[in-house]
């Protein structure tokens, strides 16, 4: 029998899936083929409605060795595992004779222990355990939770939190869960059989598609220990997260009630002379941390330094000191020393790293209304450890809406430790950047609305002028808006502003769960919704109910974020331009990440305004527009008014 060609599978999956074959979706299959046969890496940008999961699942499949697809939302994972991968293994299945199997694998802590929820859980304050569902009053929403979790335990076959539904609080969750770092190890646990995170390891490891999550992939490659099966091809859905997943993980963090937890866990467990000094340096910890200002320390203060290396030397003689005590009062000692052991590692290594100041980390002071001070290390760049981990022994397919930013994607290919395209080198991973496009005219079914006419915004203070810019858009176009804002603080004003100018329902992130938010903002088109980040690339509501995307301001970092700053300035002192390479590619991400809220299907029409004058008259400008889809773009106020009118009539002659 004849191998079925691409064209052949392509179309077998598409029809099962139920869509349309799309050009681009068959052009990004084709360089996917190419990239893994060759064993070479792809950038690939597809536009939202390209289909892009089947134009690298087919490929991948049809290729037949073993696939790990690594995505940033769990939206799409479970896209993947319940929808897609089904229907394309059955189409791909009478062309292929073989039946490809897959699996998905999360970090430890998304499973329920059945050790935590049968033995309970070490307490901090006592040398024991105590049974969490006794502790917590049945009535409580926590004791109503941890019943529900009790009798969920009989019934699920995964053990995943993700199942779960409703969903738990984190509180909850904590009490049911462990980290990797807290686990006994199933060879030491009575439940070790039916432990649903090693069954979903012996479940990736059979499979030939792995789907994972990019925080489970960085901690792959940093760790040194192996987390995922051995694997020939990684593909990276939603790729213009990973960088800040990486950074998320590689980042270190101490705080004192962290360390006076840790403290708490040990004390039992060791001899009193170690248990002392842990405490005393604790104590030191707390007190430097009382003084601490936000802000970045270029050079650790000799008061803070003296309190790390306390910190960490305690640390160490504890950890050596847990594996010789044995207390006959503790019961399940084992578990109790594995929490202990965790908690005062993690302090011992974050000390470690902050005292011997590597040049290429960032050290920084944060302070929270709620939580007070913390001590945070991350990174200065994580494009050294990617280009070493991620593109080498495999071939690589990063993938998004949103990889080329203006205009080519040499950018996003330098936060990846990629050369620029075509540069050659013995030890330079070889790559290539396709821009597959969009099904979407976006010439037509858009308009980019810049307010060239509003003050430049400053970094505080109210905008009178853009909160009635604002009104006056939100007005014409009968509701149906999504407010993306640079702050949540600017969110809070618009939407209090809003609710005392207009009789239109105004939805604030935080006010509701975040889907419950979406759906009501869907399920009405007078209805506005506006928020911060998540809203940015979290939303998808096609049709009338979202015709108006509103930014208020280009989202540049802030100035005194200490991470993206210390960024900027290493890119200067290397002789590059730290504003455009750090702070404008930032920027440019998440406008275009937001625009493509506007347009979500073939029959959506509407306006992105954009509230900040610099998108047209700063030099980085045309940069930033050059980032964003291909909308029809003017600066004419009118223009904009009665294109929203016009669009607003159309849809409520549709009755929508």
């Amino acid at each position: 029998m004849t191998k079925p060609s691409l064209p052949e599978l392509l179309h077998a999956a598409v029809t099962a899936v139920g869509g349309t074959e799309r050009p681009g979706q068959a052009a990004m299959a084709g360089a996917v083929a190419e990239a893994v046969d060759d064993n070479s890496h792809l950038l690939v940008q597809a536009g939202t409605g390209t289909g892009k999961s089947l134009g690298y699942l087919v490929p991948a499949l049809a290729h037949g060795e073993r696939v790990v697809v690594a995505t940033a939302t769990l939206a799409l994972q479970r896209q993947l595992v319940e929808r897609d991968l089904p229907r394309t293994v059955d189409a791909l299945h009478p062309l292929l004779r073989r039946r490809p199997d897959f699996a998905m694998l999360k970090g430890r802590s998304n499973y329920l222990c059945l050790h935590r929820l049968h033995e309970g859980v070490p307490q901090d304050e006592e040398e024991g355990l105590f049974d969490q569902f006794e502790a917590a009053a049945p009535s409580s929403k926590l004791g109503q939770d941890l019943l529900r979790l009790r009798d969920w335990s009989d019934d699920t076959e995964s053990g995943d939190r993700d199942d779960l539904t409703p969903g738990v609080s984190d509180r909850a969750w904590a009490q049911v869960s462990v980290s990797s770092r807290e686990c006994l190890g199933a060879s030491k646990c009575a439940y070790g059989a039916e432990c649903f995170a090693e069954l979903a390891r012996e479940r990736a490891k059979l499979a030939d598609v792995v789907v994972t999550n990019h925080a489970l992939l960085a901690i792959d490659a940093i760790e040194g220990a192996p987390v995922l099966p051995q694997h020939e091809v990684l593909i990276v859905d939603e790729a213009h997260e990973l960088v800040s997943r990486v950074t998320g993980v590689a980042t270190g963090e101490l705080t004192p009630g962290q360390v006076n937890r840790a403290v708490r866990r040990a004390a039992k467990l060791v001899n009193e002379k170690a248990a002392d000094a842990l405490q005393t340096a604790s104590e030191g910890f707390e007190r430097v941390m009382e003084l601490a200002l936000p802000g970045r320390l270029e050079e650790v203060p000799e008061d803070l330094g003296y309190a790390l290396l306390a910190l960490r030397d305690a640390a160490r003689t504890v950890i050596s000191a847990l594996g010789n005590t044995r207390d006959k009062s503790v019961q399940d000692e084992d578990a109790v020393r594995k929490q202990a052991l965790a908690a005062v590692e993690t302090i011992h290594g974050v000390a470690e790293r902050i005292t011997q100041g590597s040049e290429y980390d960032v050290v920084w002071y944060e302070r929270h209304d709620r939580f007070g001070a913390s001590l945070r290390v991350a990174p200065l760049s994580v494009s050294g450890l990617l280009r070493e981990k991620l593109f080498t022994e495999r071939s690589v397919v990063l993938t998004s809406a949103t990889l080329k930013l203006g205009g080519d994607f040499n950018g996003v290919g330098a936060s990846l430790g990629l050369a620029p395209e075509g540069t050659a080198g013995d030890d330079l991973p070889q790559w290539k950047g396709l821009d597959v496009g969009s099904p979407f005219d976006y010439p037509k079914q858009g308009i980019l609305y810049v307010a060239r006419h509003l003050a430049t915004p400053g970094r505080e203070g109210s905008r009178t002028d853009m909160l009635d810019e604002l009104t006056e858009l939100v007005e014409v176009a009968g509701g149906r808006t999504l407010g993306l804002f640079s702050s949540m603080r600017a969110a809070q004003a618009a939407a209090e502003e809003l609710r005392g100018r207009l009789d239109k329902p105004i939805l604030l992130q935080g006010e509701e769960t975040l889907g419950e938010l979406i759906k009501n903002f869907a399920a009405d088109p007078e209805t506005c919704l506006f928020g911060t980040l998540s809203l940015w690339q979290g939303v998808d509501v096609p049709g009338a109910s979202c015709q108006l995307v509103i930014m208020d301001r280009i989202p540049f970092p802030r100035p005194d974020d200490p991470l993206m700053s210390a960024r900027q300035k290493a890119v200067e002192e290397a002789g590059g331009n730290g504003f455009m390479a750090v702070a404008a590619t930032h920027a440019a991400l998440l406008m275009a990440q937001g625009a493509g809220r506007l347009v979500r299907a073939t029959g959506d029409k509407g306006v992105v305004a954009v509230l900040d004058p610099r998108l047209a008259n700063a030099r980085y400008g045309s940069y930033l527009r050059a980032s964003l889809p291909d909308f029809w773009y003017t600066t004419d106020r009118n223009q904009a008014r009665r294109s929203l009118a016009a669009i607003d009539a159309a849809a409520k002659a549709d009755g929508k």
